[in-house]
């Protein structure tokens, strides 16, 4: 099988043609020296004596001339070896670059190889092949368009149902990733002052807050391994929203089955409650100041009128008195009441959720023994009794009570107790030791937002001693929850961004050097400078960006941004991007820019074509930003060299690359188009790297290693 065909090991290093050669030429010097060196043994050998000192006497004098010639062997040698290499070898070698081309990247390459007749006529045969090849592939392709084009059809039906949803609709994998989302999620979640970017393969942690993800994760997953007929979850979060503070949302989350009958991830429906709750507030505080301003005014209102009925003769100056009353009464509460109606009143309630008593009491458990390394034990089973709370808050209030039991007053050990008092539920962490005294109690109140989480809840926390010898009680009182859970579980939709093969999704963990390179997701990124000297002070001046994820190009997810240079742009460099300085007057510095785009990155491998001057860029820009760009870098200029060693290195460019490999070469030397061309020829690249053996980060990244260490050597 040709050489670059059959698939390589990972740790095998091929040698470069140059060295391949030298070393066959090396080869045939020391063998036709042997030959020489035994025939010259066995003549001398089978002389006599007379004639060993006739032959002697013949070649001493010509010893220079024998050595001149053996020098000159090499270099005959090599007069004859060289064409013979360039005819053969070489050309094969580059033959079979060109057919992994056309069999993997373009199947409309055509073959290009000089030689000797033979390899020219082998290179005829197998462009004949190529292009059999590449009919074949085009029916292919028509085939599969036809069979996305009714698909394709079939989703645009159900995406103009789902655009019609009035709630957000994500689905996430186990690791909390983003699969997919619909045009509402991006509207409320992918605002431009969001924390973080809304995008496939990102974080849900990231826009949400993650505590109570995590909380709501672990109930669903109780409950399924529970066997629980209500597996959806409703939790209460924020979202810190651009310009107007943060954001409520009211999310459920629903777990999504996998083929072999696990849980591939979840669901999740968000609503923005932030105004209903504030009304809701509103009302309730209203209400209450009505009824506390107005008690007063309705006795006095109250008092006069029955003493006017019950004295109906009185004289008319204390009639005019009482009258006056009632005028001034009535006359306060309507100022009052107006007073109420204008006023701006903050919002004071906050949504509760339908937890099962048993599922609180696990979650409270696991949290005291992870945050304050308490044990903590379940006396009885609540039951199916169901609490009305915000589960996460409340486990964190009680996780950070426990804390303070075990650093001040030593508690060890722990009981849960829960008891049922009419429409009240009662948790109680009883332990023995010392009391918890009522003045130590309070103080812990006033910090770490306990009353909040109380007040919220409208609940009552209490100190109960038993005496010196009986157990210590720290009492909740909770409402117990009306309903026996009303969840309902939403069926998932079809939506209107989606990858599902993300589930597979591996995640960035400690074993990146493992994952495969078709797992990862890539930001693909080009930049443009003042200059191509970054010690001497150029700078960027344009960051473009794209994301690759799954083998699928997200032009729709893409980062452009110019920014306001210190330094005026060189004219060798505008001549080439076109951007002067003064169309970077109204940019914004670097110190703005550059976190966009790291968060923009954030989690993925960096991909850039020429990598190193790219990075050099962003490294100098640390000491300005304090951004450190520390994930794995992959340069698709490198990986072209691992897959076509055989080719040289000015065909190595990002527009030789593209031409090579069929990718349409557009608005170059602009940073969003050289990304998103640069984001093309990885795609490419990716197959032909996979018929080398090389099908993981790590082994990419040792092969681009080897790449620059022969450079180096050569």
């Amino acid at each position: 099988m040709a050489e670059g065909v059959a698939p390589a090991s990972p740790a095998r290093r091929d040698l470069s043609p140059a060295w391949r050669a030298g070393l066959w030429l090396l080869a045939l010097v020391a063998t036709v020296l042997a030959w020489a060196a035994a025939l010259a043994a066995a003549l001398w050998a089978d002389l006599g004596g007379s004639e060993r000192e006739a032959l002697a006497a013949l070649l001493l004098p010509r010893a220079a001339l024998v050595v001149l010639l053996a020098l000159l062997l090499p270099a005959l040698l090599a007069a004859l070896f060289v064409p013979w290499w360039a005819a053969w070898p070489r050309a094969a070698r580059r033959l079979s670059e060109q057919v992994a081309i056309a069999k993997s990247a373009n199947a409309a390459h055509r073959m290009e190889v000089q030689g000797a007749p033979e390899m020219r006529r082998l290179a005829s045969v197998v462009d004949g092949l190529a292009q059999a090849h590449a009919a074949l592939h085009v029916e292919m392709e028509q085939r599969v368009a036809e069979a996305l084009a009714k698909l394709a059809d079939e989703t645009r039906r159900l995406a103009v149902l789902m655009s019609q949803l009035p709630q957000a609709v994500l689905v996430c994998n186990r690791d909390g990733r983003i699969l997919l989302y619909n045009a509402r999620a991006s509207q409320l979640l992918g605002s431009p002052g969001a924390p973080a970017p809304l995008g496939l393969g990102r974080p849900l942690a990231g826009l949400v807050d993650p505590g109570a993800l995590a909380h709501a994760w672990q109930q669903v997953q109780r409950r399924l391994q529970q066997g629980d007929g209500e597996v959806a979850v409703t939790f209460v979060t924020r979202h810190a929203a651009a310009g107007d503070g943060t954001m409520l949302l009211r999310a459920q989350m629903v777990p999504t089955p996998a083929g072999d009958g696990g849980v591939a991830g979840y669901l999740l429906i968000v609503d923005d409650i932030t105004r209903t709750v504030a009304e809701q507030g509103r009302r309730d505080t209203l209400l209450q100041r009505l009824t506390e301003g107005t008690r007063s005014a309705l006795g006095n209102l109250r008092a006069a009128a029955q003493t006017l009925r019950q004295y109906p003769t009185m004289d008319s100056s204390r009639r005019e008195r009482f009258t006056a009353v009632v005028h001034d009464e009535a006359e306060r509460l309507a100022q009052q009441l107006e007073q109420a109606l204008r006023e701006p009143v903050p919002a004071s309630g906050w949504p509760l959720e339908q937890v099962r008593c048993g599922d609180l009491m696990v979650a409270l458990q696991q949290e005291l023994g992870a945050r304050a390394g308490v044990e903590c034990r379940l006396d009885a089973a609540p039951g199916d009794r169901w609490l009305e709370v915000d589960s996460h808050s409340l486990v964190r209030m009680l996780g950070e009570l426990g804390a303070r039991l075990a650093s001040e007053l030593g508690v060890r050990q722990l009981s849960l107790e829960l008891q049922q008092q009419g429409p009240f539920e009662r948790l109680d962490l009883v332990w023995h030791g010392a009391a918890l005294d009522p003045a130590r109690l309070a103080s812990w109140e006033a910090v770490g937002g306990v009353r909040d989480v109380l007040d919220r809840h409208g609940a009552e926390l209490w100190a109960l001693p038993e005496g010196p010898s009986g157990p210590q009680r720290l009492c909740l009182q909770l409402v117990a929850a009306r309903g026996a859970g009303a969840s309902s579980v939403v069926p998932p939709a079809r939506p209107v961004y989606y990858d599902f093969d993300l589930f597979h999704q591996a995640g960035q963990n400690a074993q990146l050097d493992d994952t495969p390179l078709t797992a990862l997701a890539y930001t693909v990124f080009d930049t443009e400078t003042t200059g191509l000297r970054p010690s001497e002070g150029d700078e960027i001046i344009a960051i473009g960006a794209v994301r690759v994820v799954n083998g699928r190009l997200l032009e729709e997810e893409c980062l452009d941004r110019r920014t306001k240079p210190r330094r005026p742009v060189r004219a060798s460099a505008q001549a080439v991007h076109g951007i002067s300085t003064a169309m970077l007057e109204q940019e914004p510095p670097l110190e703005q820019v550059l976190p966009a785009f790291a968060s923009f990155a954030e989690g993925t491998v960096l991909v850039a074509h020429n990598a190193a001057f790219d990075m050099r860029f962003l490294e100098l820009a640390r000491s300005r930003t304090g951004i450190t760009f520390d994930q794995p870098v992959l340069d698709t200029l490198l990986l072209s060299a691992v897959v076509a060693p055989g080719h040289g290195e000015h065909e190595h460019g990002l527009e030789q690359i593209a031409l090579r490999l069929g990718v349409d070469v557009r608005g170059r030397h602009q940073a969003l188009a050289d990304a998103v061309v640069t984001a093309e020829v990885l795609m490419k690249l990716l197959p032909l790297l996979a018929e080398r053996g090389i099908t993981t980060l790590g082994q990419a990244r040792a092969a681009s290693l080897r790449v620059v260490q022969a450079r180096e050597r050569f």
